[in-house]
């Protein structure tokens, strides 16, 4: 915890919560983003449209899920529709606003990995995979991604490219025919990255009170861009990091609760 009462954790939460407008319709990963779209719908956007890998269309869980299978989300849908028809009705239609997402890596263009650390055919790590990662980073109107950031997930160079953003930059994503934007803003806990106008390479746009360029580009493995004007971030306001402490409390609690079987 920082002397101004929240830590890095936190003003990462706020700040991706931040990006979402209300009324938007968001299709949602589970953990960090899960984390950030429940905080939005909590505060200043109360109208958001969270839709999980699931089929869970407008779900208002009342703690974070533990995966896109907790209960939790179908039991505080509006709907509940075969994951076959998500993708085809919403994301492949255009009817997704925001694709949010996380992952083990990402390069300067924006692409993720979550498919391997190492290579793919004898990885040091096998990581969860693609689910729909893929489709979401293709067909969202726009793509938002939060990540810790180290030389460990900021990297030069993939070990897998599973989901794509501007693939190598320079208007590559649009001569391929991917028909989403891409990443708008890449959300960690030292500050936010957004692709520049000229190249789509990412650069350093905000950083968080007391965050250094020197300490971004530290995290960083490529040379990191800076923008011409960098932006110092609001910290978190009291309600924010209420709603977000009381939500973690109660997903604690929940899940902590010992399961009861009737047999």
């Amino acid at each position: 915890m920082s002397a101004a009462g929240y830590n890095a954790d936190e003003m990462m939460t706020v700040t991706a919560a931040r990006q979402l407008r209300d009324g938007a319709v968001c299709f949602v990963g589970i953990g960090l983003p899960s984390a950030a779209c429940n905080l939005a719908l909590r505060t200043h956007a109360p109208r958001l449209v969270l839709i999980y890998e699931s089929g869970t269309v407008g779900t208002r869980p009342r703690v974070l899920p533990l995966s896109i299978g907790d209960g939790e989300l179908a039991e505080t849908a509006t709907c509940v529709i075969p994951l076959p028809e998500v993708f085809a009705h919403y994301l492949q239609r255009g009817r997704v606003d925001v694709g949010f997402l996380s992952a083990a890596q990402i390069d300067r263009f924006g692409n993720l990995n979550s498919t391997v650390i190492g290579p793919y055919a004898q990885p040091r790590v096998r990581l969860p995979g693609s689910g729909g990662a893929p489709e979401i980073a293709t067909h969202a109107r726009e793509v938002l991604i939060i990540m810790k950031q180290s030389p460990r997930s900021f990297v030069a160079q993939l070990d897998f490219m599973t989901s794509v953003g501007y693939l190598a930059g320079a208007g590559a994503r649009g001569r391929a025919g991917f028909p989403g934007r891409g990443p708008r803003a890449v959300i960690t806990d030292l500050g936010v990255l957004r692709p520049a106008s000229d190249s789509d390479e990412l650069e350093l746009a905000a950083l968080y009170p007391g965050v250094t360029v020197d300490a971004v580009r530290a995290a960083t493995g490529w040379p990191l861009r800076v923008a011409r004007e960098v932006t110092v971030l609001e910290p978190p306001a009291a309600a924010d990091l209420t709603a977000l402490r009381t939500l973690q409390a109660a997903t604690a609690q929940a899940h902590a609760a010992p399961v009861r079987l009737n047999l």
